[in-house]
């Protein structure tokens, strides 16, 4: 909208409307507000938010239990860090934490508890010690960094047994993803809804250049695409190559290449699998592996398109196809 449209358009707003734009629910994008349903359609009691580094999970997590105060909700919450420092210094006192989402709250360090003037309680508490978590119970619970959790499966049973208050009691866990059984086993479960939200979503609300310094150092790398896009970085049972020795093989540069070929595994069918396009170079007696353009649900004409456009941004010398069909 151009700037003088702009201006008019919030000139015109009444006072409550002007307040509604400023509302979480307002700016929050999709991945940080609570998803309605399951991925089949269910009643979910886990929402698991998956986010890279500076994508507004903390945010979304604060605001979450706020809203939930304010709408009567919840009053007995837990804040579970993965260790009491990061509980205090992330989801309480932290840029997005708590007190800097919420007006009006009393921090009580001593006890270890947040206090809202309408008589909700917070408590932090340590993923550090399974046991710890024995005795609380409450009606909603926002845990951070799960995946950072030193036992998180045991951290979370214990969790879950005190989350027995209310009418609807529901848990958040906010994380970056890492490779472990109990994150891929919750994901997998049918009463956990499940968000992702990239660094790059966030990037208006980082440092100037954050982003653009990260994607630039770790770009599609195991490490960003986890730390920075919030993907859960596996291995299959079955692949031939390993990621991490594909990590290991990875450079930042490339040499002077003798030769360039895009190569080509057309699909032979017309259900939409997958052709495989990849782009490799020769320098000397190696072999550097330029891109990746391989695609599903394109047409013939789709798919020769997208080789030709790889031919033509890596100056390729040869497209070489498989020729065999069965």
């Amino acid at each position: 909208m151009p700037p003088r449209q702009r201006s008019a358009l919030l000139e015109s707003l009444s006072a409550e409307e002007a307040a509604a734009l400023l509302a979480w629910r307002y700016q929050a994008r999709d991945a940080q507000l609570p998803p309605a349903k399951t991925a089949n359609g269910g009643v979910w009691r886990i929402w698991l938010f998956l986010g890279g580094r500076g994508a507004g999970k903390t945010r979304a997590g604060a605001e979450w239990v706020a809203e939930a105060v304010a709408e009567g909700r919840a009053g007995r919450i837990g804040l579970v860090g993965a260790t009491m420092r990061d509980a205090r210094a992330v989801m309480v006192e932290g840029e997005s934490g708590l007190l800097n989402v919420v007006e009006g709250l009393t921090f009580e360090p001593s006890n270890s508890r947040v206090l809202w003037p309408g008589g909700a309680v917070a408590t932090l508490l340590s993923a550090e010690e399974p046991d710890g978590l024995r005795g609380h119970q409450f009606d909603l619970v926002w845990g951070d960094e799960f995946a950072k959790w030193r036992d998180p499966q045991g951290a979370l049973d214990m969790t879950l047994m005190a989350l027995r208050l209310g009418q609807d009691p529901r848990m958040l866990l906010t994380t970056t993803p890492r490779n472990i059984a109990a994150l891929k086993t919750l994901m997998a479960a049918d009463d956990v809804a499940v968000t992702v939200s990239r660094t790059a979503d966030n990037a208006a609300n980082l440092a100037e250049g954050f982003y653009d310094f990260m994607q630039a150092r770790y770009g599609t790398s195991a490490l960003g695409r986890q730390e920075l896009d919030g993907e859960l970085i596996e291995d299959h049972d079955g692949a031939l190559w390993k990621r991490g020795w594909i990590e290991a093989g990875r450079v930042k540069t490339v040499p002077d290449l003798d030769r360039v070929v895009v190569a080509v595994d057309p699909p032979a069918g017309s259900a939409g699998d997958e052709c495989g396009i990849v782009v490799v170079g020769r320098a000397r007696d190696m072999g550097f592996v330029l891109a990746d353009r391989s695609a599903g649900s394109l047409t013939p004409a789709g798919w020769a398109a997208r080789v030709c456009q790889a031919y033509a941004d890596f100056e390729a010398d040869a497209i070489i196809a498989e020729g065999q069909q069965e």
